[in-house]
């Protein structure tokens, strides 16, 4: 809905940003990857140094490749993008297919200690 004397135009594009663009149109109305999930801290890595543009990739995707070069979390992808974690994921989940970056999920630890310590942590201090 546009403002009173402002036209479609202006609606679209922000004084400091430029044009705006919904992350559903980036991820072109998908919420979820093709493939993986892609914890925050997991690890993209590029398997090439460029890719070229195909059918399918998008800016975003590009900027991707680019950025991992060197390792980033997916964390740190969203946030030099400027976009939304659910949209890296998405976006991740088709470079992953095309075989453009690979992710390294964080390892689980074994041997987590079971709630009973920290139950006893808790009492301990209540106690003081």
């Amino acid at each position: 809905m546009t403002a009173p004397g402002e036209s479609t135009e202006e609606q679209w594009v922000d004084d400091h940003a430029g044009p705006v663009v919904r992350p559903y149109a980036v991820t072109r109305g998908r919420a979820r990857p093709v493939t993986g999930t892609f914890d925050l801290i997991s690890l993209v890595t590029a398997t090439r140094v460029e890719a070229s543009p195909e059918v399918g990739l998008g800016p975003e995707h590009l900027a991707i490749v680019a950025l991992c070069q060197r390792i980033q979390s997916v964390a740190e992808v969203a946030a030099h993008l400027d976009l939304p974690v659910g949209t890296i994921r998405v976006l991740l989940g088709d470079l992953v297919a095309r075989d453009l970056v690979e992710v390294r999920e964080p390892r689980v630890t074994a041997g987590l200690p079971d709630d009973s310590i920290f139950e006893a942590v808790i009492n301990g201090l209540r106690a003081l």
